[in-house]
């Protein structure tokens, strides 16, 4: 399988880059100067093994690939605000063998939140959600880091709505080989939306810049009840936090790799 990075940024740059390192084909999907410094220089991981340069397929769009291949797999990457140009951009791109991408390939979302996948899924007719636990960080155009280890992340996923198939195993053993742990599950949105929640501490780090004082904890824990409530309301279920420690516990740890912050 060719894996199309449709946003080589942090997650993007990251998988991507794993990806390659394990000897899968991985075409990068860039704008601007991140495209330019990708052309020009490759792409610069940083991890906790060190810093590794990628010389990959670099393209800023479909029209530079031509017709696409049976055995891609599309790679959504991009921040949600960008998903649907993204999602119509790709989505008739000819196959080889005929059809187009929307009809014939599948599609991971690998994004925080939910929507995308679901404007997906108006477009593509295989698409398939990821819940991101990857701190990676676009650190300059050209050059990403991500600061776990040993793993460089788990990337739950499976078929949106739900269910399960032979891609999602196929993918899932690809990133086995690239330092993720890619547990398939019938139901990724409710890991999706327990990152979700996860993520609104995002917010109080990001207005105060503090993590871990007594009053970030207790402001925390009430942003927390609140967006379960809301959950709750809407009848929506969610991995407990007894799954999520189970599924991650001791897998990861985040080391320092310099000044930036982390990332997804």
């Amino acid at each position: 399988m060719r894996y199309i990075i449709v946003g080589a940024g942090a997650v993007g740059g990251a998988v991507g880059g794993r990806l390659a390192e394990s000897g899968h084909e991985v075409v990068l999907v860039a704008r601007g100067a991140h495209h330019d410094a990708l052309r020009e220089h490759g792409l610069r991981l940083v991890t906790p093994d060190g810093p590794r340069t990628h010389r990959l397929p670099v393209v800023d769009g479909p029209g530079a690939l031509g017709a696409l291949r049976a055995d891609d797999v599309l790679v959504l990457a991009v921040k949600t605000q960008d998903s649907v140009a993204a999602l119509d951009a790709w989505a008739p791109v000819p196959v080889e063998g005929g059809g187009t991408a929307a009809e014939r390939l599948p599609l991971f979302c690998a994004q925080n939140g939910v929507e995308s996948q679901r404007l997906a899924l108006r477009r593509f007719r295989r698409v398939y959600g990821v819940c991101v636990w990857l701190p990676a960080t676009f650190v300059e155009p050209g050059e990403v880091s991500a600061a776990g280890a040993p793993l460089t992340g788990i990337l739950h996923l499976g078929r949106f709505p739900h269910g399960t198939d032979d891609t999602a195993r196929a993918v899932a053993a690809d990133l086995a080989a690239s330092r993720f742990e890619a547990p398939v599950v019938a139901d990724v949105t409710r890991w999706q939306y327990a990152k979700l929640l996860a993520n609104l501490a995002n917010a109080i780090e990001a207005v105060s810049g503090v993590v871990d004082s007594e009053e970030a904890a207790e402001l925390n824990a009430r942003v927390r009840a609140e967006g379960e409530a809301v959950l709750a309301a809407a009848g929506i279920p969610y991995a407990s936090a007894a799954e999520q420690k189970e599924a991650r516990a001791g897998k990861m740890r985040l080391v320092p790799l310099g000044g930036e912050g982390r990332g997804a």
